[in-house]
């Protein structure tokens, strides 16, 4: 049951704070009631910056990745390796591989993995773009770093076979990710060491 907290304005706050992934009730109640003890200034200027990224946000057309700009800062990195692309299923998993410093290369965000089960099919990821990358040319290495789930390995099957006609290598992180694990919650160590020891994917 609801508790109600005799406001309705504080209420609706913490309803919708609630809603926040690993908020609970609680937890909701005690961030709303925090803001309310800052500043004024503080407490919208947290509200005008979530606004903010909300309504302003993109997504790279080149990678699909987040920004500010129609082309990531990844993206327009002329320091990074073109030739390399680093396919992974989420912008969570690029900020996890990123986070190592292992990899020089650009990326591209799928959107997600093939998941019948789910009702995910491919025309719903963002693979027909990666075909496209590659065909401009240019690529050199596909490397698949999407979780070791059977999700994620049937995904890695069908872009493989999508990309048999090109002459591009295919390689995956070394399973020193465990089988079934996320990447998001991989060590970076362990990633790390995943990235460098990849191997062809077969």
């Amino acid at each position: 049951m609801n508790q109600s907290y005799k406001s309705q304005l504080l209420d609706n706050a913490v309803s919708e704070l609630g809603k926040l992934p690993g908020i609970g009730r609680k937890t909701a109640l005690r961030l709303a009631l925090h803001l309310l003890r800052q500043d004024e200034a503080e407490a919208l200027a947290l509200g005008e910056s979530i606004i903010n990224m909300r309504k302003n946000i993109r997504y790279c057309r080149v990678c699909h990745n987040i920004s500010d700009t129609d082309t990531c800062d990844i993206c327009a990195d002329r320091t990074r390796d073109d030739s390399v692309i680093c396919v992974v299923e989420n912008i969570k998993d690029l900020l996890t591989v990123e986070s190592t410093h292992e990899h020089k290369g650009l990326y591209h965000v799928l959107g997600g993995v093939i998941s019948p089960l789910d009702g995910v099919s491919p025309s719903d990821l963002e693979i027909q773009s990666l075909i496209d990358r590659v065909a401009a040319g240019g690529v050199k290495e596909i490397i698949l770093a999407l979780s070791p789930t059977m999700e994620g390995d049937t995904t890695n099957f069908y872009i493989s076979r999508k990309l048999a006609p090109y002459d591009v290598a295919i390689s995956i992180l070394a399973r020193g990710v465990s089988i079934g694990n996320d990447l998001e919650y991989t060590d970076e160590v362990t990633l790390a060491r995943s990235i460098i020891n990849r191997v062809p994917y077969k």
